[in-house]
């Protein structure tokens, strides 16, 4: 393919956002160093025979970015490399409709945004790119904080003399929020217990 091609080529991917006759898989990738990577574009209307090529964006899209073309599958010659591609990383095959393109010991220099494309009359048509990030330590997530349980008030038992003594039924457990005074005069066998018998004040005679 001539320069001149891959030029105009360019100039034209700065404005296009994809089409859904090339379906790109994955959107993204997001991989650490030395890695492998496998990037695959189906052509949905275009015959078996059309070629995909391969492009990298290595910078965001803006009318000074840089496309390089990477590779596409020939039947006849088998993959065809673009130029200063590391061809011992980068290879691409054909699967039915689709093609595949797999990236080896990736590295940060790899990152970028990778497009198929087909060349129609006149019409050229584009994948909406797969984002590749490649990062030397993949970033970590933070741990949610727990909480820490309340612990339960336990309720202990009361003293089985007491509580035959009282003859009551058990009560729940709920936190004392006042002292409780106990009628005397409602302990069996006490009734009048701390009441004074009839003649015997203290203060008797001295009426």
């Amino acid at each position: 393919m001539q320069p001149g091609l891959w030029l105009l080529l360019a100039a034209q991917l700065a404005a296009l956002h994809g089409s859904s006759v090339l379906q790109q898989a994955p959107g993204s990738i997001l991989v650490q160093t030395n890695q492998r990577v496998i990037m695959s574009c189906e052509a949905k209307t275009s015959p078996t025979s059309t070629r995909i090529y391969w492009l990298r964006q290595r910078q965001a899209p803006s009318p000074d970015s840089h496309h390089e073309f990477l590779a596409f599958w020939d039947s006849v010659k088998g993959i065809v490399y673009g130029q200063n591609v590391e061809q011992e990383k980068l290879t691409v095959f054909p699967d039915a409709m689709r093609s595949i393109l797999n990236l080896t010991r990736v590295k940060p220099a790899d990152s970028g945004i990778y497009f198929c494309m087909t060349i129609g009359t006149p019409e050229l048509t584009f994948g909406k790119g797969t984002q590749l990030s490649v990062v030397d330590v993949l970033p970590t997530t933070a741990q949610p904080t727990k909480k820490p349980t309340p612990k339960k008030k336990v309720c202990r038992s009361p003293n089985p003399v007491t509580q035959k003594a009282l003859n009551r039924p058990q009560l729940p457990c709920k936190p004392a929020l006042t002292a409780q005074i106990m009628d005397p005069s409602l302990l069996p066998g006490l009734e009048g217990g701390n009441r004074e018998k009839e003649g015997d004040s203290p203060l008797r005679g001295f009426g």
